[in-house]
């Protein structure tokens, strides 16, 4: 049989994660056996040659179950059912896909509103598939996967323990131009008991003429950064005769934290977890290439002689 579209392997996806915490990789192996994918069909891989087209198909399956709030990330490839996962299956549906998945706030939100309860049916995606250009259709599906990689992102740092936190933010400065190299990396970190409410310092340029402080809290989404952690920052700044900080978090930042960072004397620069994937993905931190799509067109001064 041909493999199954990855909308097909929601359901069992969400199966096998309600047996427990369960690894991606044994997902795979149980799922194609469950699907008589033959050693063939296995092997096929995708055009970047790095993965499988199976297995490619699980793990998409299992990104946008988390995406709904259905499954969770325990620890470094394993996931486990939710409560919400739980009351789905409860429901015994026939089949989950994105139509169903979109009747949580969470997935709507992830897919931009591109594929809401509305616009959904089969006949609307196909209109909508009609009025793009080839290279629209490319650039959309391309907003799509890196929305998803955020995500992703996002939630593996959040499973990560708050030292692993302040190490991906200084490597993302690293990477961003500011300090040294990786192997600077323990000199940066200085979070620790007694540090003064700071988790990194980083020279701003290469000769360490001026530093920037660094503060890093690891808050799951929903549990927002108050006025009052930028006020405590403000005064680790000023023990530190310090004029500059970044203060990062994995959630996001209230408004009033925001009004505060803006009406203090020193300089606070504020990154919420929405900004922080993006500048992980875009300075390739936490993710990598995995495959190059080159778009040609007709070169017009070539005929023109």
């Amino acid at each position: 049989m041909p493999i199954p579209d990855f909308q097909t392997l929601m359901l069992p996806v969400l199966r096998e994660a309600q047996k427990g915490e369960v690894r991606i990789g044994d997902v795979v192996e149980r799922l194609a056996e469950e699907f008589q994918i033959t050693p063939e069909e296995r092997a096929q891989l995708l055009p970047s040659g790095r993965q499988t087209a199976f297995s490619n198909r699980v793990h998409w399956a299992k990104s946008f179950l988390s995406k709904a709030g259905l499954v969770e990330p325990t620890r470094r490839a394993h996931f486990r059912i939710t409560n919400r996962g739980d009351q789905v299956l409860s429901s015994a549906p026939e089949r989950i896909d994105n139509r169903f998945l979109s009747q949580f706030a969470e997935f709507r939100a992830f897919r931009e509103g591109q594929e809401t309860a509305e616009s959904n049916s089969a006949a609307a995606v196909a209109v909508e598939a009609d009025s793009l250009t080839p290279d629209e259709v490319m650039r959309k599906a391309a907003r799509e996967l890196e929305a998803a990689l955020a995500g992703e992102l996002l939630q593996k740092v959040i499973a990560g323990t708050p030292a692993f936190f302040e190490s991906v933010v200084v490597r993302l400065l690293i990477a961003m131009g500011y300090g040294g190299s990786v192997s600077d990396l323990d000199k940066a970190l200085v979070g620790k008991s007694g540090d003064g409410g700071v988790d990194g310092v980083i020279d701003q340029d290469p000769l360490g003429l001026d530093r920037i402080y660094v503060q890093a809290k690891r808050y799951a989404d929903g549990n927002n950064v108050g006025a009052g952690a930028i006020r405590d920052f403000f005064g680790s700044l000023d023990r530190f005769k310090a004029s500059k900080g970044l203060f990062v978090t994995t959630s996001t930042f209230s408004s009033s934290a925001r009004e505060t960072a803006e009406l203090l004397s020193k300089r606070i620069v504020l990154i919420d977890g929405s900004q922080l994937a993006r500048l992980m993905i875009r300075h390739g931190v936490g993710c990598r290439v995995e495959e190059t799509l080159t778009i040609k067109k007709l070169d017009e001064e070539f005929f023109d002689e």
